[in-house]
């Protein structure tokens, strides 16, 4: 007899930190392997923000918070938003949650209905599907892939929304592939939302500080989206704060207002303590985060070149985040020895068990014949890492 429930018996492991797990476990016996497979930044939080959380023990911020966070953090965000994104959320509209995973779930539990569709561009965030199809709601595709830098289309949007479509789920710049929207675009797509009122709009720009082209434009500072788009940013990328848990959303007030009702039946307020390091972090200039964006500039550059001298790799080159998302089918069908390459989560399986580098199959995103690495690590073991994968590979027959 079991005592689990029908939802979650359906809900998939994230195979982000499945496949860190697997590799954790290589390095437990021993094993020097590689993980590119965890979107996590190696550098420090910066000095400001801690010295702010250091001060926020010693004032005795430890009592709860109100559920939509402290009202001058959610000025400051406000602020934020106007600052960096054009974006005009008042403070009432803006709520902080323990991490942008939790402000999305959110917005999802308070919008989507049994049977409401959820537009997805694939390759998509491998979490999003699993949010909505726990909400009840129906997940539909658009598929992307790298000739196109995994972008959709204005048709393709005209052709996916029908009157059942609730939601359009993003992110930009996008994980798993760093794929970033200009403006020109967004507005094109923004055309197409306009003949269609009752969807709701959820740009997912978590990776805001990490990008490498030109200046990131918000699809909700569109005067005619606004009203029926939330904003989705936090601190764990740009800032290096992912155990801190600090995220937040922009939300139109009817939604942001229910987003707080669900978070008081299921966490409360966030941090005390990382909400004040959240305040120092948020009126900074983000010019404080610039030698880590140029950091992951130059891991991004050096990554591509190598990965180009290896055979049978098809890329994209990703404006933002800290991913890149190879299309890798050449592969399948070979084998080595024993081991027969059926799928990219076989090949995922194989390079780290023979190369002992750990990554994420593309599956997981939407995309099957993609994989994803991270290079949220140094140079050296990027190097190393490419070295790694290449011998494998050339191994497979």
């Amino acid at each position: 007899m079991s005592f689990l429930s029908n939802r979650v018996e359906k809900l998939a492991e994230s195979e982000t930190l499945a496949m860190a797990r697997l590799g954790n476990e290589l390095k437990e016996k021993g094993v020097n392997v590689i993980n590119m497979s965890l979107g996590e930044p190696d550098f420090a939080t910066p000095d400001f923000i801690k010295t702010a959380a250091k001060e926020a023990i010693d004032k005795n911020f430890s009592y709860y918070t109100p559920v939509p966070g402290y009202k001058d953090l959610q000025e400051a965000i406000s602020a934020k938003f106007k600052r960096d994104n054009n974006l005009n959320y008042r403070p009432s509209q803006i709520v902080v949650s323990t991490g942008a995973k939790q402000s999305i779930i959110n917005v999802v539990m308070a919008t989507v209905n049994p049977g409401d569709e959820v537009i997805l561009p694939a390759p998509y965030w491998v979490s999003y599907s699993e949010m909505i199809q726990l909400n009840e709601g129906k997940v539909v595709e658009i598929q992307t892939d790298y000739k196109a830098d995994f972008k959709i289309t204005p048709e393709q949007l005209e052709k996916a929304i029908t009157p059942k479509t609730k939601m359009f789920l993003f992110s930009n710049p996008c994980n798993p592939t760093g794929t970033m929207y200009t403006e020109k675009e967004l507005r094109a797509l923004g055309e197409v939302f306009k003949k269609n009122p009752h969807v709701l709009i959820v740009s997912d720009e978590i990776y805001e500080y990490i990008s490498f082209t030109e200046k990131m434009f918000s699809i909700g500072s569109i005067p005619e989206l606004a009203n029926r788009t939330v904003t989705v940013n936090g601190l764990s990328k740009g800032y290096a704060m992912t155990g801190w848990r600090l995220g937040y959303l922009g939300a139109p007030e009817e939604v942001a207002k229910a987003c707080v009702k669900i978070q008081g039946q299921f966490t409360s307020g966030p941090s005390s303590i990382s909400q004040r390091a959240a305040v120092a972090a948020v009126n900074a200039d983000p010019a404080v985060v610039k030698t880590m964006q140029e950091a992951f500039k130059n891991r991004r550059d050096l990554l591509i070149s190598l990965m180009k001298e290896v055979p049978n790799l098809k890329l994209n080159n990703p404006g933002g985040a800290f991913y890149l998302f190879p299309e890798v089918s050449a592969y399948f069908g070979k084998k080595n020895g024993d081991t027969v390459i059926k799928d990219a989560k076989d090949l995922c399986m194989y390079l780290l068990n023979v190369g002992h580098v750990a990554m994420t199959p593309g599956g997981a995103f939407g995309a099957p014949n993609y994989l994803r690495l991270s290079y949220a690590t140094s140079e050296d073991k990027i190097r190393e890492a490419v070295r790694r994968i290449a011998t494998a590979l050339a191994e497979l027959k």
